[in-house]
């Protein structure tokens, strides 16, 4: 009988490309062979005559019926799709055997025991997903993708407007301590699970609904999920949204205050903490996945949208999707799952009324497109992909409107010349940095053979990254404007920061509107436009050279733009393998203005590799200043 097993776990995590969790426990991919060696009692196993049988179980209720428990005994050779086990070497003392799993199995924690006679427990492992095996589900055949997707700790976010798209790195820290603990328990706190743990864990075997459960449960609405979301600028009871720049904090803490929801996010730290984001003007972010969908009709492998920020239910649960990429593209609407809502994501139309005096609402003649700039971090770089082309065909073209036709988008449809007549939009300067003032423009056109007298009323007010309108932070209405045939005018309105500095939420977003009313006819034509002021930017200099488990400096400074001084100043510092899975905050005295914030930390790099140093500057002026640096250890 067995009386001690190895399982190997350095050798086999390196192989299943889990060792970045650590080599203290067994952890493999399914579909992929791994070893342990078993530890005999003397003269108790002759291979060829003995007999014996592994069992392997997850879940509180594991039955064979629902292919969450299996048993097998020794053969000559692995067999396919099955579980099984193979000797690989055995003496008196020892038997090295090879393990397989099918490459469908349930992920999750499993126990191992050996059965001879009686059941004797072994070691418990843990089984995920394998990108890297040809059966999987999930298998994506490019190393330099798998090593974006699955094996960075790191990435990026693009934030900002269509016409400033603003990188903010994310510390995803998926193999940080505790966090893939944390990941398994919000499978066990989802309600399906809870309602049905046999059914729950018979599913495990499916990226796709392994995707919805993650769907609802980064958001609280309807479970014990990890984040509250919030949007009205109040957070005093938690933490800004703004103000996280990684997952192991929001995990970590979710964990060990026993899955209470953590306090506050906005679309891009739920998509961030589900996985990575991309980006919509304003913006949203979601996730995509990669797998292939059994369930559906061919020609829908491959990137899957899903979106845990909660907007609406699916089937009961605040989660969305995963819905195939081309599925949107191709206009199919009734392709699982929410595939009407995330075509409305990047396709749908903004609409203005303008209400007038008596009560009466009219819709007015406006154009502003959704879906632009879809971005992502490019694969090994830090430069942005646009994806656009992924989710919708060029504006304009033959197949677009074949895809609104069978969308049955009609809006889309009814294209308005809108060159005729008069047209009003908006210029802005080339600079706009948070603390200064500057000029923005309406530019009006009459492209009629007549002289026009209109009315022009414009305005710039605070926004947040949803389009909620904020505080008036500079206004202008001109009661008398003339446009002789053919004529264009540019008219400025100064915009300044003693106006929009008590105004401007943390997102440093303004939106400029400009209403022109043609008295003649009574038409009224609005423009409008989101600017992002930028912040100033975050200088990040690592001191000596960075090697694996030696203390290493870095020293980080910021230039106060500003004509006041800033207060209640703070640096926030983390990194995947930098900082031990925990954020350095540094609080430094007041900063005049034109002076510079600094700090020097000290942290000590636990593995080699490319690896973002992430940094936020809060103050009482300056807020969620984002900054970070790709730091090579060796």
């Amino acid at each position: 009988l067995a009386h001690r097993c190895d399982l190997q776990c350095e050798v086999n995590n390196v192989n299943h490309h889990t060792d970045l969790n650590g080599t203290d426990r067994l952890i493999v991919r399914r579909g992929q062979a791994f070893t342990l060696t078993l530890h005999l009692q003397s003269g108790q196993f002759e291979l060829g005559v003995s007999t014996f049988s592994l069992v392997v179980e997850t879940g509180p209720c594991a039955n064979e019926a629902s292919k969450t428990k299996a048993e097998f005994v020794l053969s000559e050779s692995p067999v396919e799709n099955s579980w099984s086990v193979v000797a690989s070497h055995h003496d008196e003392y020892s038997l090295s055997l090879s393990i397989s799993s099918p490459p469908n199995a349930c992920i999750g924690r499993y126990s191992l025991s050996f059965k001879q006679n009686r059941s004797i427990p072994l070691e418990d492992f843990i089984l995920l997903f394998n990108p890297w095996c040809p059966g999987d589900s999930v298998y994506m055949n490019d190393e330099d993708s798998l090593s974006e997707y699955v094996l960075a700790q790191d990435g990026l976010i693009f934030r900002g407007t269509h016409k400033s798209t603003i990188p903010a790195a994310w510390n995803f820290g998926q193999f940080e301590p505790g966090i893939l603990d944390a990941c398994l328990r919000l499978l066990d706190e989802n309600p399906k699970f809870l309602n049905n743990a046999d059914r729950d864990c018979s599913k495990r075997c499916s990226p796709v609904y392994i995707t919805r459960v993650v769907s609802a449960m980064v958001n609280c609405n309807d479970d014990k999920g990890v984040l509250t979301g919030r949007w009205d600028n109040n957070y005093k009871d938690g933490v800004s949204p703004m103000s996280w720049n990684g997952s192991v904090e929001i995990l970590q803490d979710w964990d060990t205050m026993s899955c209470k929801p953590v306090k506050y996010g906005q679309c891009w730290v739920f998509a961030a903490v589900g996985c990575t984001g991309n980006f919509l003007m304003n913006f949203h972010c979601w996730v995509e996945s990669w797998m292939t969908r059994p369930d559906l009709k061919s020609g829908f492998d491959g990137w899957q949208a899903s979106d845990p920020t909660p907007q609406e239910r699916s089937e009961g649960a605040y989660c969305c999707g995963p819905v195939p990429v081309r599925a949107i593209k191709e206009g199919e609407l009734t392709v699982k799952y929410d595939a009407p809502f995330v075509f409305a994501e990047v396709n749908a139309d903004e609409v203005c009324f303008i209400k007038r005096k008596d009560g009466t609402q009219e819709k007015m003649h406006f154009t502003a497109k959704v879906g632009e700039k879809i971005s992502t971090k490019g694969v090994g770089s830090d430069k942005r992909e646009d994806i656009t082309h992924l989710y919708k065909y060029p504006e304009g073209s033959d197949e677009e409107r074949k895809v609104f036709e069978k969308a049955n988008h009609q809006n889309k449809l009814l294209k308005e010349d809108t060159e005729e007549g008069l047209n009003i939009k908006i210029k802005v300067s080339q600079e706009m940095k948070m603390g200064s003032d500057f000029d923005v423009f309406a530019v009006i056109t009459n492209n009629t053979p007549m002289a026009k007298l209109c009315r022009l009323m414009f305005c710039a007010r605070a926004a947040c990254y949803n389009s909620v309108m904020g505080i008036e932070c500079g206004s202008k209405d001109l009661l008398n404007v003339q446009l002789q045939p053919n004529e264009e005018k540019q008219i400025p309105l100064r915009v300044i920061y003693s106006k929009y500095c008590h105004a401007i939420t943390d997102q440093n977003l303004i939106k400029l509107a400009a209403l022109l009313i043609d008295y003649g006819t009574k038409d009224a034509i609005l423009a409008m436009r989101d600017i992002y002021l930028e912040n100033p930017p975050i200088k990040i200099k690592i001191l000596g050279e960075p090697k694996a488990n030696r203390k290493m400096a870095a020293e980080i400074s910021l230039i106060n733009p500003l004509s006041e001084s800033l207060d209640d100043c703070t640096f926030c510092m983390e990194g995947a393998n930098l900082t031990q899975g925990k954020i350095i905050r540094e609080k430094i005295s007041p900063v005049a203005p034109g002076q510079e914030a600094k700090v020097k930390v000290y942290f000590c790099p636990t593995k080699a590799g490319l690896r973002k140093l992430v940094v936020d500057f809060n103050s009482n002026r300056l807020r969620d200043v984002k900054g970070y640096r790709n730091v090579i250890i060796a």
